[in-house]
């Protein structure tokens, strides 16, 4: 058992004594936190983070102690902003139905993912737009790709595509486009919780994080950002030294209603 595990083990053998708090607890792992944290921030500005999100929402500090510093360290390994109006991570509780608890998820926004594709050092420009109805939109595939997006001036319409692009530093390229049926199609597929969750909330900033995925599968990333990818929509019931390593919980989730959702997508709108 390494240190964090440890530390972990006796908060979880406290907070049923009703003695120690996840805030106070989260305050006692500074440490911890400084040894997973990038460069990019620092341990106390993470810490105040996470705590405003308890602070926020009443929720979080109802997840099981294991689920939810697991999602925190995993948020930290990457250096990303958990519930902030950046829009990069998100700390969000779900309804484990089998175990009948509420386990905290860890999420990365669409913004997330751009920093991380900007951190490896390997593209100039990437970006995720949704297209409108009335907007002069073109693209073709091939030997002669090509990619025009002219929105309209005014009255935009409904949302028709979303599309993502990236261009390397040695100027190649590329782009994905996908129609919001498709999307959709995509969300009802793979996300166990589009019925009730930040789906419903927050559409196109989960479709933007959808084609932007699909297009950095083609992109000249190392290794250390697609690990990173992988840690998007996990739930997390140990903490190491290196979450990587920690494998998710595969359960059947259902996101939690009221003002958990709207939390989310108040981020998300503010990170607009």
């Amino acid at each position: 058992m390494n240190a964090i595990q440890k530390k972990t083990t006796e908060a979880m053998e406290t907070r049923s004594n009703g003695s120690l708090t996840m805030q106070q607890y989260i305050r006692q792992m500074q440490g911890e936190i400084k040894k997973a944290l990038p460069s990019v921030m620092t341990p106390e500005r993470f810490s105040r983070i996470v705590l405003s999100a308890l602070s926020a929402n009443r929720k979080l500090a109802e997840t099981t102690p294991q689920s939810f510093l697991g999602a925190m360290m995993t948020a930290a390994q990457l250096g990303v902003e958990p519930n902030t109006p950046l829009g990069q991570a998100y700390l969000i509780p779900y309804w484990n139905g089998k175990a009948k608890v509420l386990e905290c998820q860890f999420q990365l926004g669409y913004k997330g993912l751009i920093d991380l594709a900007y951190r490896s050092g390997e593209v100039s420009t990437i970006m995720a737009q949704v297209v409108y109805e009335n907007d002069e939109f073109e693209y073709a595939f091939g030997l002669e790709p090509k990619l025009v997006h002219r929105p309209a001036q005014r009255d935009r319409g409904e949302p028709v595509a979303v599309y993502a692009m990236f261009r390397t530093k040695d100027g190649g390229f590329g782009y994905e486009v996908m129609s919001m049926e498709d999307v959709r199609a995509h969300a009802r597929r793979y996300s166990k919780a589009y019925d009730s969750g930040p789906w419903q909330t927050s559409f196109e900033e989960m479709a933007k994080k959808t084609v932007l995925k699909r297009v950095l599968k083609y992109a000249p990333l190392k290794s250390d950002f697609m690990r990173a990818v992988s840690q998007d929509e996990t739930v997390k019931t140990e903490i190491s030294e290196d979450m990587y390593a920690v494998p998710p919980v595969v359960i059947e989730v259902e996101a939690e209603t009221g003002e958990v959702l709207a939390e989310h997508a108040a981020g998300e709108e503010a990170a607009r």
